[in-house]
Order: C-alpha cells, then structure tokens, then sequence
C-alpha cells in the first residue's frame, strides 16, 4: 500500500488576517534560510538561472537534485538553465511574494517556488486576490514528495498504550491529557503527568495540520468540518482537553526533538514529553540520531536510547505534499518559465524520486514504490496513513485559528530584558538607533502577541540599581492578566535606559526561583531572558560555580514525575552576547535558545520567541 493524496486534497487555506512569519524548522516547518546557497554562486555559461525558493526540510535533497540537472547541462533552445535554489521559510516566503520581495536582503525573486505544503500556495493566492492582484501559485501544481503528519512518542509509551496492535487517535491524548493519574493509570507513575508538544499553528505548518486532524476527531469528521461545528460545547471541550497538556508551543518542531534528544542522553526523555505532533520524516531522522536532519561535516549520528514511534491517528491524518510552483509572477520571462518546467520534470523522473527516500521523504510520484527509510525498522509504517482528511474550506480555517486562540492553553511569561551600559551601543554599528532602542520596539510589538488572559510580567537587571544601588534587577510590572495590564508594560519598556553592567547568572537564578515557588501548572510557565553580553558582576572569580548552580536548578527542575518545568527561552543579542551559556541556559531547561547576533533582527527574533506561548 503507497496511500498519496490526491490533487483534491491538497491544502485549501486562506488565512487572511493572519501572522505567517518565518521561523526555523525541520520536518514540515521551513526556517529562514540564507540567501543563495553558496554552492550554486557560479552559474558557469548558462544564460537562463531558474531561482528556487524552497522550504528548509527539503533543501538538501533539492540541492543534489540541482546539482545532477545543472551538470546535464539542458537547454531550452540553444541557452543552457541552471537551477538555483536557496532556503526560505513558507510562510515567509508566502508574505514576501504578496508584498515585497527585497532581493538585497531576500535574495533573487523565484521562479520556482516550493513550500512544505499547498497550503501556503492557497494563502498567497488569498492575499493576492485580497489585494486586488492575479494568482501567483497556479493551481495545478504536481506534488514534489509526500510525509503525513503522525503523533511521535517514545516507544515504551506507545507500548503502554497498546500500540499498533491498538489502534491510538486524538480521543486517546484527550483522555490521557485530562487524567489526573498520568502514566501511572498505565502502570508508569514514574513518566509524570501526559505532556504534549505542538508547534503554534499561526507559524508552522505541523501545528496546522495537528490542530485540523484533532478537531476533525472532536467532530467526528473527516470532511465538510464547519463553522457550527467549532462552536459545538462538545468540540470546543475536546480541543481544551488537548491543549491542557501542551508544553509549550513554539514556531518549530525542532525544538522539541532536539531537547528530547538532549534528554534522552540524560535518561530523561520519558519526562520530558510524552509525545510530540511532527512529521512522519523527522521520525525518521531522530531513529537514525539525526533530529535536525542535517550532518555537520564531522559529526556522526547517535542513535537514540529510547527510539519513537509514529502513531498515524486513527481519526485520520493529512498530508504536506510540496507542491512545485512555477510563479506566474510579472519577473519570470518566458524561458526561465521554460527551464523551470524542465527542472520540474526532471524531478519527477522515476530516479530522481527514488532519490527523496534518502531523506526521509515519501514520493509523489506513484510509479515509485515507498521504501527503506520508511520502514517499521526507522519508527514509521509504509501501510499508514489508512484515512486521510480534507482540509475545511478556508472560512472555515480562519475560525479555526480564532477558535484555537481561545482554547489553547495559556502562558505566564516573565520578560527579563538586560538594559546594561553595552545595550546603549548603536545596533549596526554606525550612528543609527541602539541596541536598546531596537529591543524596546521589538518588545512593545510582541505584547500583541499574547492572548488577553496570558499573564506577562517585566523584570530588567544591571549592576547597581535601586534606592541604595545595591539591586541587581527591578519588577517594573508584576506577572498579570496582559489584557488590562499591555499598555502599563509598553510604557515601562519605552522608558527603560542602559546603565551599568550584566549580572547574568544571578538575576536568571532569580527569575527561575520565583517562577518556580509561583509555578502554575494550568499554564505555560516560562522565562524570556535577553541580553548582549557575558556574565559581570561583582564577583567574576565564581563565574563557573553560579553557571554551574544555575543549570543544575534548571535540570532538576524541568525532569522527573514531579517536576515544574519553567522553560528559560534565551535570546542572545548583539555580537558580544555570551551565545554558548544562554544556550546552555535554555538546553537546562528543555526550551530553545535564539540568536540576534545582528542587532538588526530582534524584531523578528522576538517575534519567534513568543510564538511558544
């Protein structure tokens, strides 16, 4: 059995109103990626270059594909095409084509576009047309490759829960995520709490699909979900069940796999989490020790102690089917269309799809058969999914989103932002604003983010504060309701000034102290941490001994069955900033470490950060 989905079920979305931002991935979620790859810089004598926009889980493979077709040498009449493809978020890619693709800062504008779903295709569509402008994605695009999004859970605890022989849905992760026994109803008082991870649908395409497949099963559907069955008391309650158990959110599904890698060399991944919405490739790639999917030159895979399993919901489950756009955009000319339709069928070719197995990838093409790595060996069934859904029509998908917004679980944030002496220093270096004056404006803007009922307070932290200048930190907000609370914040973060130096450690134990003795375990509970620089204070001599007190409190607070995990999301800002403790920070405390070492995107960066809440 090779189930594909056909051209009519490809994602049917319009999300107009709402975020897309680009973020970092793996799996189905996309990454800002880079310009153009370095490799392809020298396009040699070709005269007509196909630029390639491509979503980041499907780069490498695209590039060997590139690479092959390049050194062929085809031609459309006697000019020979190179293909040039380079890493772009979907979403960001999608809001860049509606709006103004900045070559300078972006990259050439693509002739060939391939996000991780058609999904992305429809928003562009949907902004366009909102906009007054032709389609841009033709609608009769052929699918690159295929992988269905499958609930991942280590394999002792699918095991407790009868898996494959039993078959496992989102009715089970309802039931197990509001049984005050946890695991210990299975016979595993030791695993905790059930504890779920979801990428935020707003950003990524697996928490999209993750939040459709679950409301499907709460409707008992698996096509025509409307409107009237959002506002059912039945399905509103199942979804709330769902979020109850969620971790944290997050704009990427690497985070999660990599700190369940993490913890499972610590012995700890059973705690961490119980099971994570991904896709059906990233299984793959964590059972063969490779989360992210990529290979540094020298390192080697790591097979992991507790492998996962991929549980194909027995509800149902959809696809991300790479669809291969070939712009109808006022840049493209004639024979860039041209070369692109023969990269288009190149890929198609029997051999080529062979080749997106290597990567975790099912074919889209069905004279290929699906093979070694998706195999049982690797976590992962070729014979699955059995039951694919159709995606809601898209007004129906905007209330989705609003309706999501009101059930998913809420955060209690403490924003911990460094107003040191260094944050006063020009962000690029020249005359421009500082620093500060570019985080302020980041943070100010990401208050919108939240929910009215999540709960964000302000500390920030320098040397010498206070009355008696004997502080260390100042609460200029307490930890309340944002609804009633955004406008005391942005203007608490409008009048902050540098000053001094950077108690890192001491004011990051703080924080995790008191959110800790506060834990509530209703709601997300995190710290966001930001700072340009290294540790200073007024001991430097016991540096290591604070790192090293901190990052133990971090772990044992964040494992075993009784833990509070507080997740300490570190932003390191600025060239100076001291990147390998906040990451270790953030590692301790099963979260994800972000970086703004160009001052200039902290806008972006901040943005990322609270997409976790």
């Amino acid at each position: 059995m090779n189930p594909r989905p056909s051209v009519s079920r490809r994602f049917a979305v319009a999300l107009a109103g709402v975020t897309l931002m680009a973020s970092a991935c793996g799996g189905g979620d996309d990454s800002s990626g880079p310009g153009v790859t370095s490799a392809f810089d020298d396009t040699g004598d070709c005269g007509i270059v196909v630029d390639m926009s491509v979503s980041s889980e499907k780069i490498d493979v695209i590039k060997a594909l590139a690479d092959s077709f390049n050194a062929e040498k085809r031609k459309v009449g006697d000019t020979c095409v190179f293909v040039r493809p380079q890493s772009k978020a979907s979403g960001g890619a999608a809001t860049l084509l509606s709006t103004d693709w900045d070559t300078a800062a972006e990259g050439p504008e693509p002739v060939i576009w391939s996000p991780a779903s058609a999904a992305w295709g429809a928003v562009l569509n949907q902004r366009l047309a909102d906009q007054g402008q032709p389609e841009m994605a033709p609608p009769d695009s052929t699918p690159f490759m295929l992988t269905p999004l499958v609930i991942a859970m280590p394999k002792p605890m699918a095991t407790a829960l009868g898996y494959p022989e039993k078959p496992v849905g989102w009715a089970d992760i309802a039931r197990l995520a509001t049984d005050p026994a946890g695991w210990a109803a299975y016979g595993h008082p030791e695993w905790g709490p059930f504890r779920l991870g979801k990428t935020n649908p707003n950003f990524s395409t697996s928490g999209l699909s993750a939040l459709i497949a679950q409301t499907y099963a709460a409707a008992g559907k698996t096509t025509g979900l409307s409107t009237e069955d959002l506002a059912n008391p039945a399905v509103v309650d199942f979804s709330k069940q769902i979020e109850s158990s969620v971790v944290h959110y997050g704009d990427i599904t690497m985070t999660f796999l990599n700190n369940w890698f993490k913890a499972d060399r610590r012995g700890t991944s059973l705690t961490y989490a119980s099971a994570v919405a991904i896709e059906e490739k990233s299984v793959v790639d964590y059972n063969k020790g490779n989360p992210d999917g990529v290979l540094s030159p020298g390192e080697k895979p790591r097979v992991p102690k507790v492998p996962l399993v991929s549980i194909y919901p027995s509800e149902g489950t959809l696809y991300s089917d790479s669809p291969f756009y070939v712009l109808d955009a006022p840049w493209v000319d004639a024979d860039e269309r041209a070369g692109a339709e023969l990269f288009g069928e190149f890929v198609q070719q029997p051999e080529n799809q062979s080749k997106v197995l290597e990567y975790g990838f099912r074919p889209a093409n069905p004279a290929v058969k699906v093979a070694d790595p998706i195999v049982k060996a690797n976590g992962v069934d070729p014979d699955q999914p059995a039951t694919l859904l159709d995606v809601p029509q898209p007004s129906v998908m905007i209330d989705l989103l609003d309706a999501w917004a009101k059930n998913r679980k809420t955060a209690r944030v403490l924003m911990v932002l460094d107003v040191s002496g260094s944050m006063g220093q020009p962000a690029d270096g020249n005359d421009g604003d500082s620093k500060l004056d570019l985080a302020k404006e980041a943070a100010i803007d990401a208050l919108d983010q939240f929910n009215p009922e999540d709960e964000v307070g302000l500390r920030v932290f320098t040397t010498n504060m206070g009355p008696g200048q004997d502080e260390e930190f100042q609460d200029l907000q307490p930890i309340a309701p944002i609804g009633a609370n955004r406008e005391r914040l942005a203007e608490s973060i409008r009048n902050l000034i540098p000053q001094n130096a950077t108690p890192l450690y001491s004011v990051a134990q703080a924080s995790y102290d008191e959110m800790f003795q506060s834990y509530d375990p209703t709601r997300i509970n995190a710290v966001i941490l930001l700072t340009d620089g290294a540790n200073e204070d007024a001991n430097p001599e016991d540096d290591q001994q604070q790192q090293e007190t901190l990052l133990e409190n971090l772990r044992k607070g964040s494992s075993g069955e009784l833990s509070k995990p507080i997740r300490m999301f570190t932003v390191a800002y600025g060239a100076d900033a001291q990147t390998d403790a906040l990451s270790l920070i953030a590692d301790a405390s099963s979260a994800a470490a972000y970086s703004a070492k160009d001052a200039t995107t902290i806008a972006k960066v901040f943005t990322q950060v609270v997409s976790n809440f």
